[in-house]
């Protein structure tokens, strides 16, 4: 892999866990929307339909969006969390078994955040903070990401009021399956 492709990758995953951890102000909205993209593929065409949703939305709308599909009234309406996918339950085994890699690989959780480490932001955090050694990623990614995060996309591709984050969902889905089949190959 080249550096650029690195770097790249790096990037996708940091703008994931933005978009993840929180809706996008106006001004995240205004740069991807303004983004250049070259090329063709399906990580391409994802990013070109999150552009699109994010030209036909407002940081007032991506907000409500976000807050009705992730934090809701009680329970949110789609859990951000592997050990909800995995377990069936927030706070179970996986998540314990999260924390023993993210220690052993010296990442830890910071104390600004409040959200758990299997929350699917924090988890993009960590592959990118992880660059530079892909089998050390391939690992990470197979055992905490690649269990659960299709089933968090196709709930989010499910939600009836989900039209910004189903393209963020699109692009995520794209990116993992991406990044699934260079694992495999590698």
């Amino acid at each position: 892999m080249t550096e650029d492709e690195e770097y790249a990758r790096s990037e996708l995953y940091g703008v994931l866990s933005m978009l993840f951890y929180g809706p996008p102000s106006q001004a995240v909205l205004d740069l991807i929307e303004g983004a250049a993209i070259e090329g063709d593929g399906v990580l391409a065409d994802a990013w070109r339909g999150l552009q699109s949703a994010s030209s036909n939305t407002d940081a007032e709308r991506a907000r409500e969006e976000y807050e009705s599909l992730f934090i809701g009234v009680g329970k949110p309406e789609i859990m951000l969390y592997g050990s909800y996918y995995l377990s069936g339950f927030l706070m179970e085994k996986p998540l314990a078994a999260l924390r023993e890699d993210l220690a052993r690989l010296g990442l830890e959780r910071s104390e600004h955040l409040s959200e758990s480490e299997d929350h699917f932001a924090a988890l993009c955090d960590a592959m990118r903070l992880l660059h530079g050694s892909i089998a050390t990623q391939k690992e990470f990614f197979t055992v905490h990401i690649q269990p659960w995060a299709r089933q968090l996309f196709d709930a989010i591709d499910a939600h009836p009021r989900a039209t910004y984050y189903r393209a963020v969902a699109g692009l995520a889905r794209s990116f993992v399956d991406v990044e699934t089949q260079a694992f495999d190959m590698g």
